[in-house]
């Protein structure tokens, strides 16, 4: 994760730079470099320490933002009770979670088999972006999907 960004900003196209991108993670370091990182590359950063500040923005805002990246595992409410929040308000939202845990853990059962997008850490930061680009290109998420509700201990 300290390794420099060494992709370029060409990797980013004009037309999605300025997307808004709602960050959620309840560690402050990992939620400021990834702010920042994504911002170098143009996006419109928004970040939020925990689920229950996430809910509160999004409340209050009329239209989605065009990705949440959120940690998985957080205290009060996990990342993907937060994304079923976003989905019951903004149907298609685009989702893409984060985690520290291995894929054949809590995540597989959680957010894979769920068909969420995700990106195990640590990453480097090149992968960040290129997840973020891949998760922005996908089809969005629907709320007909299974729920991804159930409580993540």
């Amino acid at each position: 994760m300290t390794q420099p960004l060494s992709a370029t900003t060409d990797e980013v196209s004009t037309s999605e730079r300025r997307q808004t991108i709602l960050v959620v993670d309840d560690e402050q370091d990992l939620r400021s470099l990834v702010a920042n990182v994504l911002g170098e590359y143009g996006y419109k950063v928004i970040t939020a320490a925990n689920a229950a500040k996430a809910i509160s923005m999004l409340e209050k805002m009329d239209t989605p933002p065009d990705l949440l990246l959120t940690d998985v595992v957080m205290p009060g409410m996990s990342g993907p009770m937060l994304a079923d929040q976003l989905l019951a308000k903004f149907a298609g939202a685009r989702v893409l979670f984060m985690s520290g845990y291995d894929e054949r853990q809590i995540v597989q059962r959680y957010v894979v088999e769920k068909g969420f997008a995700l990106i195990i850490k640590p990453f480097q930061l090149h992968n960040l972006c290129a997840a973020v680009k891949k998760a922005l290109e996908s089809t969005p998420a629907s709320i007909d999907s299974p729920s991804t509700s159930e409580q993540i201990h």
